[in-house]
């Protein structure tokens, strides 16, 4: 039986060579899944300026037009054997709509376009995909501008380091819905771990204690040794294994665009006070890897 029931795409309408619907579509098609589409059409401004009657006329022709493109639409892709349907709709506050579907339709994925925001916008207001990375209560499947319309090759990022990852099951987890993903793509499955040393408080090196580079031997070994363990549990082959010293941001980003993989899964661990403010390593992965990110 396939993992996944029911699939929910969230589309800008006004984008209509979104690479995500060919990419939603192709994956509900493999894993025999029913796909919703719904598009949300967010206020235009300038719309404020018209008489009420004349306001109301001309969002309902906006939304027409749209309407008419995405049943278009749905009826091409029922053509090609996937099982969908489609809805436009008016957002007056995107996350509150995105969440709402959510909640209705109880998808088993949530997908839809990454939406690349500035740096400087970034330091100021906060991303729509951060809000949803922190508060979607499913898993979320954000589209890259790169990859196969289905994924040919499915990385797994872990981390073994992490007490929360471990005590909570996520790299099982992330394991586990990578596996599912890649068997029903029929793609290649890749387990990574970026280790960061830089990260570890050292203290003082002195006065008997380890040095740095007999610290920095036992923490590779340490983290070494749990990462085969997950890969060896889960049948990950020798040379689909990558346990790669550096930046874990850098490090995704150069492997993914090296190998050219369609996807990176990674964990969502909620945050409070500065480490919410600044972002995660899921939520700056995002912006920096040019393939899909599914975070769990």
């Amino acid at each position: 039986m396939s993992q996944y029931q029911r699939l929910l795409l969230v589309i800008d309408p006004a984008m209509r060579q979104s690479p995500a619907i060919p990419r939603a579509a192709a994956l509900a098609k493999a894993s025999g899944a029913s796909l919703h589409i719904a598009a949300l059409l967010k206020p235009a401004s300038i719309l404020s300026l018209f008489e009420h009657n004349v306001r109301n006329e001309a969002r309902e022709r906006y939304r027409l037009g749209h309407q008419e493109w995405l049943q278009e639409e749905v009826h091409r892709l029922r053509g090609h054997g996937v099982k969908v349907n489609g809805e436009v709709a008016w957002a007056d506050d995107l996350l509150e709509e995105i969440l709402q579907h959510v909640a209705e339709i109880q998808p088993d994925l949530l997908i839809k376009d990454v939406q690349h925001e500035p740096a400087l916008k970034r330091a100021f207001l906060t991303p729509m995909d951060w809000h949803l990375l922190r508060q979607c209560p499913v898993p979320l499947y954000l589209m890259g501008r790169h990859g196969h319309t289905l994924p040919q090759m499915v990385v797994a990022a872990v981390d073994p380091s992490r007490p929360e990852y471990q005590h909570n099951g996520l790299n099982d987890r992330i394991i586990h819905e990578a596996n599912s993903l890649a068997l029903q793509c029929d793609a290649e499955l890749h387990l990574l771990h970026a280790y960061d040393v830089s990260s570890v408080y050292l203290g003082d090196a002195g006065g008997g204690g380890l040095v740095l580079a007999d610290l920095t031997r036992e923490l590779r070994v340490t983290l070494e040794k749990a990462f085969l363990e997950l890969a060896e549990r889960y049948g990950v082959p020798e040379e689909r294994r990558h346990f790669i010293l550096g930046q874990p941001v850098t490090v995704l980003a150069n492997f993914v665009t090296e190998n050219q993989a369609d996807v990176l899964v990674m964990g969502r661990v909620h945050r409070q006070g500065l480490e919410k403010l600044v972002g995660s390593t899921t939520e700056h992965a995002l912006y920096q890897v040019p393939c899909s990110l599914l975070a769990l």
